[in-house]
Order: C-alpha cells, then structure tokens, then sequence
C-alpha cells in the first residue's frame, strides 16, 4: 500500500502525520522527484526564498521573488522534459514579524499554483508544509 494513497496527487497540505524521512522513500519508491526545504533559519521573505532556492537547486539568477518561484516551480520544470511527479517538503515555515500569516499563505498559493499546473499535465506534485 502507498504511503500517499490518501493524498490527492495535486495537493499542498500540513505534514501532520507523515514523517519527512517516510515521504522521501516513498518519492524514490514512486521514482518522484523528493524537494526539502528546512525554512526554520530564515526570517523574512527574501530568506525563505533563498533556503528553497538552494535546497531544490534552481538557477543562479533566480529572482527571489513570488513570481520568480512561480516560475522556476513551473516553466522551467516543464521545460526540463517530461517529469514523473514531486513529493516538496517544506519544513519549519517561519511565524516572524518579516515571514507573517500573510507572508506564509502567499508562499503556499505559490505552491498551490504550481500543484494545479501539473495537474493539467497529469503530473503529480504534492507539497507537505509544516510551520515553526
């Protein structure tokens, strides 16, 4: 039985019961691609972008912004060739005055987005989020 039976193949959602090492191997066992950010560090907008930035490997001109990661989750994926899914973990999303509620739910309408690029490419991408 999947570990990600139960998980709509297009979703971005909390972690809560699953453990980010058990995603990881069910990503390698469904030959997915496995993204980890570890945001806890970070403080303001332009930190957490540059965690995810790093931690999934995307260009040295990657602009850091909203738009920017928009972009680099979507067209420069698809552009890359066919894909066989994501499993993203985005981990420890901070709660400070410069990363706020506001900050948080515009990152994951980010996340949101892409999740419904690939679903019109049959592809799943499927975001677990925890926050600090």
């Amino acid at each position: 039985m999947s570990l990600l039976q139960t998980v709509l193949p297009n979703a971005v959602q909390s972690i809560r019961a699953f453990r980010v090492a058990d995603l990881q191997l069910e990503a390698a066992n469904l030959g997915q691609h496995f993204l980890y950010a570890y945001c806890a560090d970070a403080t303001t907008k332009q930190q957490v972008l540059t965690t995810i930035a790093e931690a999934f490997y995307f260009p040295k001109h990657f602009g850091k912004n909203f738009d920017a990661l928009s972009d680099c989750l979507t067209d420069l994926v698809h552009k890359a060739g066919r894909q066989p899914g994501f499993v993203v973990v985005l981990e420890q999303i901070p709660n400070t005055p410069k990363f706020d509620k506001e900050a948080r739910e515009n990152l994951l309408d980010v996340f949101r987005d892409a999740a419904d690029f690939w679903a019109e490419k049959k592809v799943a991408f499927r975001v677990f989020y925890s926050f600090e």
